[in-house]
């Protein structure tokens, strides 16, 4: 097959992916009860660890193209039918889960330092202040850290390949077991959702038809005009963000498309149109399938053992520290939950975890958090590679 061809396979697989997903999940209860999310997880990761999508540059840039693509389309969509007012009752548990989120991030890198790097203080200090940027503000910050450092290129890819592989375990595991094994230890979720529209607050429930009714034709016109908004939100998010420096177009972009969105859901008209929260949790779906099929047997192999433990510690100790901190503090499940995956694993992933959770209103706070991850997430980071040499 050649280039051309396997990137219209990719995109394809990519885009009609998910009606396989809603179709199955339709036909079988049991998969519906385990999640077209999770299967858009486990399908894409099957098709990087089979070969189907081979590994290979060209193939990795046409799914990150899609990621990149499917992103900015479905934010807007699922933010048409927020409810500003529950943001701002959320909004005093989601600052206090914020800092202790960043606050275990850090002190779960401090102690995987302790452990795996009082060998070579100043590699292992680079890449914890790497991954603090990038489990507080995403690959952005990654990359402006590996610049501040100077960081080489060798070291930079094996902890973006090692915390992509360990951010989808983590990713995978809150999904499936996050929610009961935390409220083991934190409270419920106790925002009063009666306010919310259960026609799109509830991921997969509509007239017993899960994602079917997206595509009935009386849907049709609703679906239009979501979609012609959400276009022109993105057109004028990149105006925006084509106003600042190259190097915060990413992040400008999603805090002006983000905005965008929530300011067009005042508008009781575009709050109450129809299928928009299904229309963007599909696109999440196709995310969900360009992103997990980048995992591939390459990847696995190789393993620079100390690397992978600090790495291993750090993504899993950030989420015990943050959970042992809520628990503190009574920060509820939900909020902590979105909080993590926020900071982990970047905003786009608020809504992965919204639906797994089938709550709404985290997803607009979330996205909150990750945005204000990427402002603070460079300067984090460089801090503590440079206070973690201290500590050698």
């Amino acid at each position: 097959m050649n280039e051309y061809m396997m990137d219209f396979f990719i995109v394809a697989v990519c885009v009609l992916g998910p009606l396989l997903i809603l179709w199955l999940t339709y036909q079988f209860p049991i998969l519906n009860k385990v999640g077209s999310i999770i299967l858009a997880y486990v399908m894409g990761c099957c098709l990087g660890l089979t070969g189907v999508i081979p590994d290979t540059p060209s193939a990795h840039a046409m799914l990150t193209g899609v990621a990149t693509v499917a992103i900015p389309v479905a934010i807007p969509l699922l933010l048409f039918s927020s409810d500003v007012k529950s943001w701002l009752r959320l909004a005093p548990s989601f600052i206090k889960s914020t800092i202790l989120g960043i606050v275990g991030c850090c002190l779960a890198i401090a102690i995987g330092f302790m452990i795996c790097g009082r060998d070579n203080p100043e590699e292992f200090a680079a890449i914890g202040g790497m991954l603090t940027g990038l489990y507080t503000g995403g690959n952005a910050n990654l990359a402006s850290i590996k610049m501040a450092l100077g960081v080489d290129d060798t070291t930079y890819i094996i902890t973006s390949a090692y915390s992509t592989i360990l951010s989808a375990v983590y990713l995978l595991f809150v999904i499936v077991f996050g929610k009961r094994v935390l409220r083991l230890v934190l409270p419920d979720f106790a925002a009063d959702k009666t306010h919310m529209d259960n026609s799109v607050g509830v991921v997969e429930n509509y007239d017993n038809q899960l994602f079917y009714g997206l595509f009935r034709k009386d849907n049709m016109p609703s679906l239009i005009k979501c979609l012609l908004l959400s276009l022109a939100i993105i057109v004028m998010g990149g105006g925006i963000a084509l106003l600042f420096p190259k190097g915060m177009f990413q992040t400008i972009f999603i805090l002006a498309i983000s905005l965008l969105a929530v300011v067009a859901s005042l508008n009781r008209r575009v709050r109450s149109l129809r299928r928009s929260f299904e229309a963007g949790t599909y696109f999440i779906l196709v995310f969900s399938i360009a992103v997990a099929s980048q995992v591939n047997v390459g990847t696995l192999s190789n393993v620079d053992t100390s690397i992978f433990l600090f790495i291993t510690i750090a993504t899993l100790g950030a989420l015990v520290m943050h959970v042992l901190l809520s628990a503190l503090f009574r920060i509820d499940t939900d909020t902590t939950l979105a909080t993590s995956i926020s900071l982990i694993c970047s905003p786009p992933f608020v809504p992965v975890i919204a639906g797994a959770l089938k709550n709404k209103a985290i997803i607009g706070p979330g996205i909150a958090v990750g945005l204000f991850g990427y402002a603070v997430g460079t300067y984090v980071g460089f801090l503590l590679a440079k206070l973690l040499l201290c500590l050698a």
